[in-house]
């Protein structure tokens, strides 16, 4: 009788272990665009590992950092880490990375010009008015050759740190969900592929100049730091770092945004 109750009890321990794990559940913050179509990969992925994934989409970039401070959510997944740091250092907050995703390449797009170089004096640039994205596009475009900027500020410099133009380019901040529209007015316009991908544009094919691949601009997924090493949080890293992840990114984006963790080719 008392093996019996022994095995019942051990059971029964087990079955209520098992729906526990089973009802794991967490929150990871994002942004519009191809982050969504990855994250519910991702959530696909985990659900067999036993983990729910709940996707919190958001309208700007700010929003998710701000959620994930105030533990509205569990994680994000949306941001590059000189985004990051730039929000840590701003903000007086402590997120961290804990797991590497992708590199999607930033681009400038034209609907009035067929290359870069058919710039003329006094074309109107618009360019992301936050300071991580703004800043990689005054990167890129001093790389074209156009524009010098201060090197003491980095991978953030903004269009006051510019110190040579050129063509006297009128160079232009607008929200970054606006920067696709602006394409009917500006000569050219700096698209990040969060919002290039809403209006079908992709990089590789419809940009007129593109940044490297090898750009510091990795995306990551973030916790607070006192929650980085959380068993389901490791789960969720494993899981969006799989192969059937990379698979789907490879296929789904055609190059535009590139796994950066391992997987086989």
């Amino acid at each position: 009788m008392r093996r019996f109750l022994s095995l019942f009890t051990a059971g029964l321990i087990l079955a209520l272990s098992a729906t526990v794990w089973a009802q794991d559940t967490i929150k990871v913050a994002t942004t519009s665009g191809p982050d969504v179509a990855i994250l519910e990969k991702a959530a696909e992925v985990a659900k067999g590992k036993g983990l729910t994934v709940e996707i919190v989409e958001l309208s700007d970039y700010v929003l998710p950092n701000q959620a994930l401070v105030n533990k509205e959510v569990d994680l994000n997944a949306f941001q590059h880490v000189p985004f990051l740091d730039d929000f840590n250092k701003e903000r007086g907050t402590n997120l961290v990375s804990i797991g590497i995703t992708y590199v999607s390449p930033i681009a400038y797009f034209s609907k009035k010009i067929k290359k870069i170089d058919e710039l003329k004096e006094g074309d109107s640039v618009v360019i992301p008015n936050d300071p991580t994205n703004g800043g990689r596009c005054l990167l890129l475009l001093q790389k074209a050759g156009y524009i010098t900027v201060k090197p003491e500020t980095g991978l953030s410099p903004t269009p006051l740190d510019v110190t040579e133009n050129k063509l006297n380019l009128k160079i232009l901040e607008v929200e970054a969900p606006m920067t696709p529209q602006a394409r009917d007015d500006a000569a050219i316009v700096c698209i990040n592929n969060t919002f290039s991908s809403e209006f079908g544009l992709n990089p590789l094919k419809d940009s007129i100049y593109i940044e490297d691949v090898d750009s510091p601009y990795a995306n990551v997924i973030v916790a607070r730091d006192e929650d980085k090493d959380n068993p389901n949080f490791k789960k969720f890293v494993e899981s969006y770092q799989s192969q059937e992840v990379a698979d789907f990114i490879i296929q789904q984006f055609e190059g535009a945004t590139i796994p950066l963790f391992e997987y086989k080719k």
